[in-house]
């Protein structure tokens, strides 16, 4: 039996590196996978990467352009490592929508700090509304912040961080 050359997984990762390729700093993008969303975002700083990622996700649920910030909620988290860090930041944000209705599109996280037991501690914030089917156009639900795929490092001058979210 002859070995695939090609499979989802490759394929998957040919379309990163495209998106990658285009991606500005800062900024964010959306690269295509099977049966979720991959959020891709960069920054001149870890915290702004962090923002653009949170932006990400947002505009998989709708236009970002048309929230108002009109609320603010805060996100205050610790994590043992920044992988963690950011999962609790994204799973933080959407504890807000689903609590609340709310979405966001402007967001602001203070500098991370590293703590004496090697974890490390993000204060965020986060302005946006209530959602309003007439006023915001409805894309995708995010059900769930994930660790697949997930990556955070330092290239270029600029931090880069990736992660799926599950649809």
């Amino acid at each position: 039996m002859a070995e695939e050359k090609s499979g989802p997984y490759e394929d998957i990762m040919k379309e990163l590196e495209e998106t990658l390729a285009k991606l500005k700093c800062p900024g964010w993008a959306h690269a295509p996978h099977p049966a979720d969303v991959i959020i891709v975002a960069r920054g001149r700083s870890l915290e702004e990467a962090f923002e653009q990622a949170a932006l990400g996700v947002y505009e998989v649920m709708t236009d970002t352009s048309r929230v108002e910030p009109r609320e603010e909620r805060v996100v205050e988290e610790t994590g043992e490592d920044l992988y963690q860090l950011l999962y609790k930041w994204i799973d933080g944000l959407l504890f807000y929508t689903d609590s609340e209705g709310l979405v966001f599109s402007r967001f602001k996280v203070e500098p991370i700090e590293r703590l004496e037991e090697d974890s490390y501690r993000l204060r965020g914030h986060a302005w946006g509304e209530q959602f309003s089917p007439e006023k915001h156009p409805h894309r995708t639900i995010v059900k769930a912040m994930t660790y697949a795929m997930m990556e955070i490092l330092k290239e270029n001058g600029c931090w880069r961080v990736q992660f799926v979210v599950d649809i």
